[in-house]
């Protein structure tokens, strides 16, 4: 055994050794021989080794290093899940070159219906169980909208879906096709407060099982229709909607689809018709992805084949399908926030949410909301709301006002 071992000791001195002289990172190794190493004072995170092979994770200490470690229970992590991402970018920082701001550009993925709904199933089917133990009750799963930044999380969400549906100028009898409308909550909000008629698609049959329910007992059955579809497959010959809404979506069409994706969007709106899409983006100016391999965790274990474009491809790629932006708002704080409360949740209910779901799956989704928090505070990654109109080359199609305050009906200044 002591033979197996010396090497991987030896590699853990010399990282030792390079850190300790330059670094303050509030870390404690603890070793399976209860040797203790501190990388800094009053250490905030401790991280517990189950064996020598343990060490590998940390040569080199790359963020898909690391959360694979933990994942697959080769060592545990004692601390605040906020504290343990921040800590271990810290130390990626030290052993992984940056190569610029991000660590590889894309390798598009291939996309087709199957692979999509595997990818949709994998991610939002865990349970609806899960979801409802850290999310808010109306179970709205993307980013919140703080007017005031103090807002709690559920008075956030319902500010979202308002701050959409009111930019969209939605008004009663009017059409909106929500695309991936998750658990229905923009939908039903659409319905019950701006009187529309609603048809919500999203791919997972957990989401769309709970949101058909809770339609129903909302007494929404005649305003609001989910479907269990992928929207290549919506017919604009059944009719064209006046508004339509993209929430979280096209984060899973890849970067070489954005075109249809947006094409097929303009195909189902009417002339004059406005569009609102909300969607995480790269910050690279290439639509490179997360650095310190970061985004290779997040493609195994949590989105598979997602790809975020730059706000500038989408926005060329909007035009493209003649859709005119019209207003691009950046809400990157308000989803560093919306995670942030999510990861504070998940962490509060952490006995409930083991007892639905396995201890790998608690280890990735722990280390996910708590790393994406950390992601968007740090401007790796972004997110856009991008309005944009069916115009063409019509002034006269266009309905909105000429200033935006009608966007902000609540604020006396704008």
């Amino acid at each position: 055994m002591a033979v197996s071992v010396k090497p991987e000791l030896d590699l853990l001195t010399r990282l030792l050794a390079r850190l300790q002289p330059h670094f303050d990172i509030p870390l404690r190794l603890v070793l399976w021989n209860g040797a203790q190493h501190d990388l800094g004072t009053d250490p905030l995170v401790t991280v517990q080794l189950s064996g020598p092979r343990a060490l590998r994770h940390f040569l080199p200490p790359s963020l898909d290093n690391l959360a694979e470690g933990y994942v697959n229970g080769q060592f545990d992590v004692l601390g605040r899940a906020q504290d343990i991402v921040d800590v271990a970018s810290r130390l990626a920082e030290t052993g992984v070159p940056m190569r610029g701001r991000f660590g590889r550009l894309f390798n598009p993925a291939r996309h087709d219906r199957t692979r999509d709904a595997r990818a949709i199933e994998q991610h939002y089917d865990v349970s609806n169980d899960f979801y409802r133990l850290w999310l808010d009750e109306a179970m709205v799963y993307s980013c919140a909208y703080f007017p005031s930044g103090t807002e709690t999380l559920a008075a956030a969400q319902t500010a979202k879906l308002d701050h959409i549906l009111v930019k969209l100028m939605l008004q009663p009898g009017e059409r909106l096709l929500d695309i991936g409308c998750g658990w229905g909550a923009l939908a039903m909000r659409a319905a019950q407060k701006f009187g529309a008629k609603v048809v919500g698609v999203t791919l997972s049959k957990n989401q769309y099982t709970l949101a058909c329910e809770r339609v129903d007992q909302a007494g929404l059955a005649g305003q609001v229709e989910i479907r269990l579809q992928d929207y290549r497959d919506i017919d604009e010959r059944d009719g064209l909607f006046d508004k339509i809404t993209s929430v979280g979506m096209f984060e899973h069409v890849g970067l070489l689809h954005l075109p249809s994706y947006f094409a097929k969007i303009s195909a189902l709106l009417k002339d004059g018709g406005l569009v609102l899409n909300h969607g995480i983006t790269s910050t690279d100016p290439d639509s490179g992805e997360c650095p310190l391999g970061a985004a290779s965790f997040i493609e195994k274990y949590v989105f598979p084949n997602g790809e975020l474009p730059h706000v500038s491809k989408a926005l060329r790629d909007m035009q493209s399908a003649g859709l005119e932006a019209l207003d691009v708002e950046c809400l990157r704080r308000h989803y560093a926030r919306t995670l942030a409360l999510w990861s504070d949740n998940f962490e509060s209910q952490s006995d409930a949410i083991r007892s639905v779901v396995s201890e790998t799956t608690y280890r990735v989704w722990r280390i996910y909301l708590a790393g994406c928090a950390h992601a968007f505070a740090q401007n790796w990654v972004s997110i856009y709301q991008v309005l944009a109109c069916k115009a063409g080359t019509s002034e006269a199609l266009n309905p909105t006002p000429w200033s935006r305050a009608y966007m902000y009906p609540n604020s006396q200044s704008h």
